[in-house]
């Protein structure tokens, strides 16, 4: 007996999928345990597995469709069976177009080309309100001469065509400038799964979230130093950005209430620390998490982090990788962003915004001297986390920081 195949949600978010390809083609035999399409979700591109012996008999949605979780997409039984009562009784919803919301195509490809747009723009002074006649405008026009530098002899300072074509640019107002003719174009994408679920919690935390946000400055020279001496003993290479994940679950364990959810009716405290990563990628943002991370090394963090951003990046991270965060870390220091302000990640209640670590003038003892200084910014949800707990948390932050050899015992 034939049976229905639909768009499984794959990760808490995922509300509609893309079929990206189909690796099986109508008419091909198949088992449980083969892959039967790529499918991109709001957080990464997975595999589609199968779960009938059969044939399949029907593909609904093309490459490069979109469909609801839990809308049919294809349809396994035996060859020649008729399957036409289950298209019948299923609500198919159609693929949505790559390009646009007309008719969809046969085919959509996973890519759209952009379409551009070009408007012809002529970039002149405007010489609608000028004394002059037809044909020495358009002389004018066809010469990229400004009518406005032309002195008229005709009739009350009209200018006429011998005018212009007598015409001198004069040495202290420049050479008149050319009738430049370009093109305006741009092109439209898209939205990706990915963004639009970004686009859709962020929203939600920035609109619901009454945010507030606190920021700090760290001297972050012992720790520049720590990193010297570690990355010269090790094969392992920490960054800077390795520490500040460390120190952050230090500090969320001296400070517990900062590692917090709201719920409604209710605040959840988490006893387990997971720091989620932010991750830049061609479609928008990732998180993925470091589980336990106040219990690593730091070389462990290090190595998790980089296979962690590589799977993000190749869009191979399981759901089980970019879930359950705790207390979410965004670094735009590599950038040269010197601070910012994020917006929280649900379910945390906080989010730390870190800039870059700059050559400033301090005062210490009494005496000026360069520091490398970096200042983070905690944005906390003032349902869950009070300024109290904010500072506390941030204070602790400072303390591992400034004294990196705290985080290694």
């Amino acid at each position: 007996m034939a049976e229905v195949i639909n768009m499984p949600k794959m990760s808490d978010t995922m509300t509609e999928g893309v079929i990206v390809s189909w690796l099986k083609k109508v008419g091909d035999d198949v088992k449980p345990g083969d892959i039967l399409a790529e499918v991109e979700t709001d957080k990464a591109t997975m595999e589609l597995e199968n779960y009938v012996k059969g044939t399949l008999l029907h593909i609904g949605i093309p490459a490069g469709g979109s469909v609801p979780v839990n809308a049919l997409i294809a349809i396994v039984g035996q060859k020649g069976e008729d399957f036409s009562a289950l298209l019948n009784g299923a609500a198919q919803i159609a693929a949505a177009p790559a390009a646009s919301e007309t008719t969809a195509p046969a085919l959509v490809a996973e890519v759209v080309a952009p379409a551009i747009v070009e408007v012809a723009a002529t970039h002149s002074t405007d010489d609608s309100r000028i004394k002059a006649s037809p044909l020495a405008k358009s002389v004018a026009k066809e010469k990229g001469i400004d009518l406005n530098q032309v002195a008229g002899s005709g009739d009350n300072g009209r200018i006429v065509k011998k005018d212009v074509d007598n015409f001198v640019p004069s040495s202290k107002g420049g050479a008149s400038l050319p009738n430049i003719v370009a093109k305006e174009s741009f092109n439209e994408v898209t939205v990706s799964q990915m963004r639009k679920v970004i686009a859709r919690r962020l929203s939600e935390s920035k609109h619901t979230a009454p945010h507030f946000y606190l920021t700090m400055s760290i001297n972050m020279d012992n720790t520049i130093a720590a990193r010297k001496q570690i990355n010269a003993a090790l094969e392992t290479k920490i960054s800077v950005n390795d520490f500040i994940v460390k120190a952050v679950a230090l500090a969320l364990r001296k400070n517990p209430n900062a590692n917090s959810s709201w719920l409604g009716d209710k605040i959840r405290y988490n006893h387990h620390i997971h720091i989620g990563v932010a991750v830049a990628i061609e479609d928008g943002l990732i998180v993925p998490v470091v589980k336990f991370a106040d219990n690593k090394s730091l070389s462990h963090i290090s190595t998790e982090v980089k296979q962690l951003a590589e799977k993000a990046k190749t869009k191979k991270l399981q759901p089980t990788e970019f879930e359950g965060n705790t207390f979410t870390i965004s670094n735009l220091g590599m950038f040269g962003i010197d601070e910012f302000t994020a917006i929280i990640n649900p379910p945390d209640a906080c989010i730390l915004a870190v800039g870059a670590a700059k050559e400033t003038v301090i005062a210490e003892n009494g005496q000026m001297k360069i520091a490398q200084v970096m200042k983070v910014t905690l944005s906390c949800d003032h349902r869950v986390v009070d300024g109290a707990v904010g500072s506390a948390f941030l204070n602790s932050l400072k303390d591992f920081l400034e004294n990196p050899v705290k985080m290694l015992v």
